[in-house]
């Protein structure tokens, strides 16, 4: 990183992907919970901008304590309670991604800001596969028992409300499901579990994490050049490309190493305690 930019009397507004960037298979280093304390005790502004909903944030997550989040990759955004942002899909969207998806008996959650639903007959098998998934680490079943106290055995799928989509186990790959429901919705990586099945997450397309990012800055009447960004995953792209501050975590894909201002070390190393640092945060 390069030398400590002046923020003195500026109020910035930090915005922390979770997995990968925040916390570690779902478990948030002490490092980031005093950084997150310290910045905002010196009067800037931290949201969590997660690809996850809200009812997919446990407390051991929210610990820290934030001054608002941006959700489900942009479809939502909240500040100090208030919602700014709430994009659901459309109805017919919404019935075409079900459709699709039962079809292909593929394992799948429809994200909910209330609740996370999954078809009864794939309960099982989706929790098999997050039990895997956080099992490689240590403290990793915490990770996938916030998640899986989430989920709801939904059999009228038909009758929610959701903004996103996590496909964990899918007979067909993602870009052909993305064919199959239509040109309205778009794929990336899946950021909690893709252990070389057919998974990603499905969204509205021109939905991203910048969007809730400028709704929320609009709200408290921060300059985007005055924004970062901290993300280490392809939905982090539109965010790190907007922000004042684009910051990676190395080791991130390609893509998002290149647009970067700047890098920083994972979780494990607690990076965001030396980036907060440089950043002149705290």
């Amino acid at each position: 990183m390069s030398a400590k930019p002046s923020t003195a009397g500026t109020v910035r507004a930090v915005f922390l992907d979770v997995d990968g960037t925040y916390a570690d298979y779902g478990v948030v280093p002490e490092g980031h919970v005093r950084a997150v304390r310290a910045a905002r005790e010196a009067g800037h502004r931290v949201l969590l901008c997660t690809g996850r909903p809200v009812s997919m944030l446990p407390q051991s997550i929210l610990a820290a304590g934030f001054d608002g989040l941006v959700a489900s990759a942009g479809a939502y955004a909240e500040v100090a309670g208030e919602v700014l942002v709430d994009r659901r899909f459309p109805a017919d969207l919404a019935a075409r991604t079900v459709a699709e998806l039962d079809a292909h008996d593929a394992v799948y959650i429809l994200e909910a800001q209330e609740a996370l639903h999954v078809p009864p007959a794939a309960a099982e098998r989706l929790r098999a596969i997050l039990d895997a998934h956080f099992r490689q680490v240590p403290g990793g079943p915490m990770g996938s028992s916030a998640i899986l106290g989430a989920v709801q055995r939904t059999a009228d799928r038909a009758a929610v409300s959701f903004a996103k989509v996590s496909v964990f186990d899918s007979p067909v790959a993602m870009e052909d499901l993305v064919r199959e429901i239509g040109q309205d919705i778009a794929v990336v990586a899946n950021s909690v579990a893709d252990e070389g099945r057919h998974a990603g997450e499905l969204f509205q397309r021109g939905i991203s994490k910048a969007d809730g990012v400028a709704a929320v800055i609009a709200h408290l009447g921060i300059a985007r050049e005055d924004t970062i960004a901290i993300g280490d995953g392809a939905n982090d792209l539109e965010m790190i490309a907007y922000a004042g501050i684009g910051v990676a975590i190395e080791g991130s894909i390609p893509e998002l190493m290149a647009i970067a201002d700047r890098t920083a070390r994972g979780p494990r190393q607690e990076g965001l305690v030396a980036a907060f640092a440089e950043l002149g945060l705290h």
